[in-house]
């Protein structure tokens, strides 16, 4: 009876085992290639900071991860279908659009995490993916003193323009004419403005005679921290 369940478990884990490949090899990098696709996306999830956010890219994050592992392991145990893997994957062609220049150093982030767990290198994907984790939420919630930019609309009278120009040359640290329209009912001038965090440019703008109203939009990636 010995023999048998002996003989009964050594076939077992032929059945189980494809070449160097085991099915706990497969389940480990597996599990931790999730483990560390969900961190990735709890990182971004907490560092976003544009205007929509898709769940969707970041669960395709947790599966970049995981396929990537995948692919790796057989590759890193057979030089053959390493061969046949790469000719297979040669013919693959990514049309997806990426608007965020972030999103992409993220998809490469998922693929590195892949292909070292792939390659069973777990100690040092774990110290990679702390590491990066860490230099992210420095560069992102770290305030740099940069002023911040801002496009300035205004509505004026034309004998109204010298004194915006004089207003801003004093008040402003950076300023550039981005677009000017001058129609009979008066003009309507679009200005690139860099101003500090407490500093009321509109109120300003307002007290001088004949501006008849102003706005202030911020920019795109100012509009998004």
């Amino acid at each position: 009876m010995g023999d048998f369940f002996s003989n009964l478990v050594a076939g077992l884990q032929n059945a189980f085992s494809f070449g160097d490949l085991s099915v706990v090899r497969i389940l480990l990098t597996l599990g931790l290639a999730f483990l560390i696709g969900m961190y990735i996306f709890a990182i971004y999830r907490k560092t976003f900071s544009g205007v929509m956010y898709s769940k969707n890219f970041g669960v395709s994050l947790v599966m970049l991860a995981m396929i990537t592992s995948f692919i790796i392991l057989p590759i890193t145990s057979n030089l053959a279908l390493s061969l046949g893997m790469v000719g297979a994957l040669s013919i693959v062609r990514f049309r997806t659009a990426v608007k965020d220049p972030l999103d992409t150093a993220y998809m490469f982030w998922a693929l590195t995490m892949g292909i070292l767990l792939g390659a069973e290198l777990y100690v040092i994907a774990v110290v990679v993916v702390l590491g990066i984790a860490v230099i992210l939420f420095g560069l992102t919630f770290v305030k740099f003193r940069n002023p911040n930019a801002y496009l300035l609309v205004l509505h004026y009278d034309d004998d109204a323009e010298h004194d915006i120009l004089s207003l801003l040359r004093r008040t402003v640290k950076q300023h550039r004419l981005r677009s000017k329209t001058v129609t009979r009912a008066g003009a309507e001038m679009t200005i690139e403005v860099r101003l500090g965090d407490k500093q009321d440019l509109v109120a300003a703008m307002l007290s001088i005679e004949g501006v008849h109203d102003a706005t202030l939009v911020a920019c795109q990636s100012e509009a998004g921290a």
